[in-house]
C-alpha cells in the first residue's frame, strides 16, 4: 500500500508586479498557513518518506515548512521542474518514477493542475484545492510504477480555513 499526499503551495505574494510568476514568494498569510497545515498533517500520524516539489519559490518554501515540521532534511527535498504548472500526465510520470522504498510521498505543486489531478484519482470530487490545501489517498500497490492503475481510496482533504 502506498500513500500520496498532494499539497498546493501556500498563499503567494502578488505585491511586486516585476517578479515572474515562478519567483513569487509566500505572503504573510502563506507564511502562517504552511506551518499550521504541516502540524495538522503531522497530527494525523502520517510518516512522509519523500518530499517532491515544484522549484517555484512559493511551492519550494511551502515544502520546506512541511519538511521542517516532519524533521525531514530540506536539502533532501526532490525539486522537479516539471511540477511547475504540471498536468495529470506529468504528475503520474513523476509518481511512477519514485523509488519503491518510499511508502508515502508528498507532492507540492500548483493549481489548476493539482486540483485536476486530485479529481481523477478517486470518486471524491474537489471543486478547488485552496492554497496550502492537502489532499491524501492510498493506492493499493507495492510499486509506484503501478500507481496509475491501482485501486485508490480517498483519505482526507484539509485546508487552512477548514473548521477543526
Amino acid at each position: 500500500m502506498k500513500t500520496l499526499i498532494l499539497v498546493r503551495h501556500a498563499k503567494s505574494d502578488w505585491g511586486n508586479p516585476s517578479l515572474s510568476d515562478f519567483d513569487r514568494p509566500l505572503n504573510e498569510r502563506g507564511k502562517r498557513d504552511a506551518p499550521v497545515m504541516a502540524k495538522r498533517l503531522l497530527d494525523r500520524k502520517i510518516k512522509i518518506d519523500q518530499f517532491i516539489a515544484s522549484p517555484a519559490k512559493r511551492a519550494a518554501k511551502t515544502a520546506k515548512y512541511f519538511a521542517e515540521a516532519f524533521d525531514f532534511k530540506k536539502d533532501k527535498i526532490d525539486f522537479k521542474e516539471k511540477l511547475y504548472m504540471a498536468d495529470s500526465s506529468t504528475f503520474y510520470s513523476i509518481i511512477e518514477k519514485t523509488s519503491d522504498k518510499h511508502e508515502t510521498i508528498a507532492l507540492f505543486s500548483h493549481n489548476f493542475g493539482i486540483t485536476d489531478f486530485a479529481n481523477v484519482l478517486t470518486s471524491t470530487s474537489i471543486d478547488n484545492i485552496p492554497t496550502c490545501g492537502v489532499f491524501a489517498l492510498t493506492a493499493d500497490c507495492e510499486k509506484w510504477s503501478d500507481f496509475k492503475d491501482a485501486k485508490k481510496a480517498f483519505l482526507f482533504f484539509d485546508y487552512p480555513k477548514a473548521i477543526q
